[in-house]
């Protein structure tokens, strides 16, 4: 080799040995937190870097990496010396079968928070070690940490900890000082006053801090104070408390005993053990113990792709260890309760048959004829069934439109103080009992729900919540996210009422607020009274966020009244809605999917939550990609007005990712970073055949929501990279294909293919607003509620119905100044809610909404005869509408 050579191969070795010791500087900041590798084999593959053995250094990473992606070091103990390359390769973790893997022991690591010298660690880790024994159930290794914020750190970054032991001498700061530990630091910290307490303090008020960002750990406090000390103080997730000693082993047990509390899955155990009884089977059934299809000459071919569990798992009975899920008394019970721990409520209910039923069981428990709603009218299909149930007065809040889009946004805060203060003016107010929100929307906008439900609580004390979290599941195990969660916001509300500090904020805002306008008001964040009652529900559809089988949701409850007044009631509304033949598989999946959130429900969520930002940033930095297609941020979702933090993108190409814990924390909306909208107009398709014809067919790529001109691509807990790689790989192909087909495009071809983007773009209907009720329906022109119900059943004689066509007569008689009233649901896919409901006034711009849409599907519209309407001879005849004339 020449000298020329020589020094360019010995450039390329200093920068890359320049680059490596970056690498070590970054990862020494966060692998303290770790167990495996641990620091002290980190320290050891630096020093093998220092002293150039790099041959070694290969060896000993190569061992790192494989037990990290394997998962290896969560079963075994990985050597890092050669001589046990040998075993190594024995022990493949690539050859275990998922049976083997579900056999062994599960994995994870406790966290140890004591300021100690080196040696005093590896005491207290040989301890931990020495009260190992082969019975078991779990096997751990301890991390140790000196400081609170350390302890902080850790929980936020190592998804392994499911404990902490914290004793008598940690400290309040750490010495790792870094910019992004920083402000997880200060976020995690939130309004903690701890810099002014006592070191005797800082262990209570960590078990406080942790139960704010991971509140399905456990914690257990070593303590030198007095019992009497101890009793009074609120101390978060601490399950134990230990006097000053020693006990390994009783802290040990009840180390394993804290997870096993949240590893416990009853009902799913009981169906286990009751598919290996030795049963004879002489009720419903013919499928169960798989009889039916083992003696089958025919479907054989069923067995084989299910296999025999489900089968021995399917059955009727309640008995024999099993429960009735609609009056459960053993394990269906004792899971619910478990799903109620791990969600936060004060109880939960399990559904089998979506959370569609969800919505419907909480409407008629607490919504009585003739009572008032306000409903997010773009709400899912279901809401607007409920109502026609129950018998409501329905008040439909409208949205903000994205027209640019063809969506919808959220209801903004104002919309809802507007409509309640406007009922109370009416004298009406004593009727309103619940207020209906999607959240999130299926696009992805979160309201800030302690706002909402303060301000709402302010002008109406004792209104119900019920927030429709169907997309919102794995919110719960996102510390981010937890905080706009119906639960989470009910149980800091109940707190927060009973406060002196909220007392005299509520009586200082009476005094100044004395007979302040409405104007003023809606301009006003209103404070609740210290008597508002918190009274919330939420419905999710489990199956969608986390694992379930299809159809398995849950209702979650916290309501201060549902004890006294809502309990029968919701009771009997669940028997309405609820089969007598519920899928035992559901439950169990119910029952196993809060099992897998309780432990590592953070993880996946994380994961889940870094897919969806990498896949954000391919898209928006790649070159190609950004001359067909845009990923909506906050900023083209939330109207500025909307965003107090200023923050219009997670992620910017020029500056790079954004902190999302402020928006966060103070915006009225913001933007759930998972649910990924991306424009595809620039293509010259409309999202429907985008969607089907592109993705869908030529590469199997399966998403579920599209506007005009979007697609919506919804990661979960099960995204995987490769996923997303595969996803972009996808877009780049289409991309390059469109590029070469405009190359060779004549002239006419080109123009329209622009033509048809413009028409995507540029030339988008603007959505309408709920018009109106008809007269009718109404009670009076004071307030805009409307008789959905009688509207609804007045259409199923035929008589009272005619039908119009778009183009044809409909236009005519609105153009002749008619009032044209639907007489049906109309609901258009996309967007996937009713535009028209029975009993709405049919305006204009809703017709012209209508003409426009290029959609295959609209339920409730007949294109054979067109649009189902009320005849004006049944409207007059209603005796609602006789009374309304005289009142007004």
């Amino acid at each position: 080799m020449n000298s020329i050579g020589r020094e360019q191969s010995a450039k390329k070795l200093s920068a890359l040995k320049s680059s490596i010791s970056e690498l070590f500087e970054s990862l020494a900041v966060i692998e303290p937190y770790w167990a495996f590798p641990g620091m002290a084999a980190f320290d050891h593959m630096r020093r093998q870097f220092e002293h150039g053995n790099f041959t070694d250094l290969s060896f000993t990473v190569n061992r790192v990496t494989r037990g990290l992606t394997t998962g290896a070091y969560r079963r075994r103990s990985i050597p890092l010396e050669r001589d046990s390359a040998d075993d190594e390769e024995h022990n493949d973790e690539a050859l275990l079968s998922p049976e083997a893997r579900a056999m062994t022991r599960p994995y994870f690591e406790v966290l140890i928070v004591d300021s100690v010298t080196d040696q005093q660690e590896r005491w207290l880790k040989s301890n931990v070690t020495r009260m190992r024994r082969p019975e078991d159930p779990f096997t751990y290794e301890a991390v140790v940490v000196p400081s609170l914020e350390d302890a902080l750190i850790a929980v936020l970054f190592n998804h392994n900890i499911q404990a902490i032991v914290v004793r008598p001498g940690l400290v309040l700061t750490s010495k790792n000082s870094n910019e992004i530990l920083a402000k997880y630091l200060t976020n995690a910290r939130g309004d903690s006053h701890i810099d002014q307490m006592l070191p005797e303090d800082y262990g209570p008020e960590l078990c406080r801090l942790i139960a704010r960002v991971r509140p399905e750990l456990d914690a257990y406090l070593v303590t030198e104070r007095s019992v009497e000390d101890i009793a009074g103080l609120d101390l978060g997730i601490c399950r134990r408390v230990f006097y000053n000693q020693e006990d390994f082993m009783e802290l040990h047990l009840n180390i394993l005993r804290g997870v096993e509390a949240r590893n416990k899955t009853p009902f799913f155990t009981a169906l286990v053990n009751y598919s290996k009884q030795p049963t004879g089977v002489f009720h419903a059934m013919p499928i169960s113990r798989g009889k039916s299809i083992t003696r089958s000459h025919w479907i054989q071919d069923m067995g084989a792709f299910y296999g025999p569990n489900i089968f021995l798992a399917e059955t009727s009975a309640t008995s024999g260890g099993l429960d009735s899920v609609l009056e459960p008394h053993g394990p269906i019970k004792e899971a619910q309760e478990l799903a109620s721990r791990a969600f936060g409520s004060k109880q939960t209910f399990f559904a089998t048959n979506g959370t569609s039923t969800c919505n419907k069981i909480v409407v008629q428990a607490l919504v009585r004829p003739g009572d008032i709603v306000l409903v997010d009218r773009d709400c899912h299909k279901s809401h607007h069934y409920g109502m026609v149930l129950a018998g409501a007065e329905v008040v439909y809040l409208d949205s903000y439109p994205l027209n640019e889009y063809s969506m919808y946004g959220a209801v903004p805060l104002k919309e809802i103080k507007h409509q309640l203060l406007a009922l109370r003016a009416a004298g009406k107010l004593d009727r309103v009992r619940m207020l209906l929100l999607t959240n999130c929307t299926f696009d992805g906008l979160v309201y800030n729900v302690q706002r909402v439900m303060e301000e709402c609580l302010a002008i109406k004390p004792d209104l119900v919540f019920l927030w429709d979290e169907a997309w919102f599941a794995f919110a719960r195990f996102s510390p981010t996210y937890r905080q706009r969660t119906g639960m989470r916001t009910a149980n800091n509300l109940r707190k927060r009422l009973r406060t002196q500090e909220h007392a005299k904020a509520y009586e200082e805002q009476q005094k100044e607020l004395e007979g302040a306008s409405d104007e003023v008001l809606l301009n006003t964040r209103l404070i609740p009274s210290p008597k508002a009652r918190v009274r919330v529900y939420a419905t999710q559809s489990t199956h969608k966020t986390l694992t379930s089988l299809r159809q398995g949701s849950m209702i979650h409850v916290n309501d201060q009244d549902f004890k006294g007044e809502v309990e029968q009631s919701f009771h009997e509304a669940y028997m309405t809605h609820t089969s007598t033949s519920p899928n035992y598989q559901i439950i169990a999946s119910l029952d196993v999917g809060r099992r897998q959130v309780e432990l590592e429900g953070f993880e996946f969520v994380q994961r889940q939550i870094e897919a969806a930002m990498s896949m954000r940033r391919a898209i928006s930095s790649h070159p190609l990609l950004q001359k067909y297609f845009k990923v909506l941020a906050a900023g083209d979702m939330i109207p500025e007005e909307y965003r107090q933090s200023g923050v219009s993108s997670y992620f910017d190409t020029e500056q790079g990712w954004t902190d999302m814990w402020d928006c966060w924390e103070q915006d009225d909306f913001v933007l759930d970073a998972t649910r990924v909208t991306l424009s595809v107009g620039g293509t010259g398709w409309d999202g429907d055949t985008f969607k089907n014809d592109v993705l869908m067919d030529k590469y199997g790529i399966q998403i579920n929501k599209t506007s005009r001109n979007t697609v919506l691509f919804m990661t979960n807990i099960g995204t995987t990279r490769s996923s997303v790689a595969y996803l972009i790989e996808v877009l780049v192909k289409i991309a390059t294909e469109l590029d070469e087909l405009l190359d060779d495009a004549s002239k006419m071809e080109r123009l329209s293919f622009d033509k048809r983007v413009k028409n995507l773009m540029e030339n988008f209907p603007p959505l309408p607003d709920f018009s109106r009720f008809h007269d009718a329906f109404r009670p009076d022109h004071l307030t805009p509620e409307g008789d959905i119900r009688t509207a609804y059943y007045l259409s199923y004689d035929e008589k009272n119905c005619d039908y119009l066509e778009l183009e044809g007569s409909l236009k005519e008689a609105l153009d002749a100044g008619q009032e044209v009233v639907s007489a049906s649901f109309i609901i258009p896919y996309p967007p996937g809610f009713p535009i028209l409901v029975p009993g709405q006034v049919i305006s204009q711009e809703i017709l012209a909404f209508m003409l426009a849409l290029d959609v295959n599907e609209i339920h409730g519209y007949r294109a054979d005869l067109g649009l189902r309407v009320f005849t004006a001879e049944a409207l007059a005849a209603l005796p609602h509408a006789k009374k309304t004339k005289i009142k007004n």
